[in-house]
Parts: C-alpha cells; structure tokens; sequence
C-alpha cells in the first residue's frame, strides 16, 4: 500500500493502483483517475458502467466481470473496450473507486 495525490486529495493505493479506502471516492477523484488511465473525459456512457459497478459492488461486494458488464449493464462488449481500453472491467472499476474484480489478471 503507498499514498498518492490525485485531484489535490491524499489517498491510500494498492498494488495495482486502486483505492484502499473507497470513502475516498468522489466523482471529482473518478475524473482524474480516468485521466491518468488514458481517458480524458467521462462521457454519459462511461458514468452508466461506473454506476453500475458502483450499484453491484455495494450489493454484492464485488465489482462485477467483463462478463455481467455486459450482460445487465447494458453496455455491449464492443462498447466497453471503446469506453475503458486494455481491460474494461479493472479499468472502470479503478475509476468507480472499487477493488480489482476478481478474476482479473
């Protein structure tokens, strides 16, 4: 675990760059993590799977996969690699502010 500043706010990372502390999470924050993964600009479409992850997470504890993203998001496949490349599911739970899903590499 390490701390970084991101968006003037101090916060707790893991290894793989994701909030330790979830309660660190504002949309501010999820704006500027987009950025430093490539994506300058949350559009409408990026805030539903964000959301949604959000949703699911809170409910079941878990950031869903690729999988049920596609599936009950309502964002197709195509879409999400659009969206958040190189790994739509770690990627946009990076900036929802939740954990590694499990069954990400």
């Amino acid at each position: 675990m390490s701390t970084t500043e991101i968006a003037g706010k101090t916060v707790e990372i893991d290894a793989d760059g994701h909030l330790v502390n979830m309660n660190d999470w504002d949309e501010n924050l999820a704006s500027e993590i987009a950025k430093l993964e490539g994506i300058s600009r949350l559009t409408e479409r990026h805030w539903l799977v964000i959301n949604f992850m959000r949703q699911v997470f809170k409910e079941k504890g878990d950031a869903p996969s690729i999988r049920r993203l596609t599936k009950e998001s309502g964002v197709p496949t195509k879409e999400l690699y659009e969206l958040f490349p190189m790994g739509p599911a770690k990627k946009a739970a990076k900036i929802a502010g939740l954990p590694k899903p499990k069954g990400c590499i």
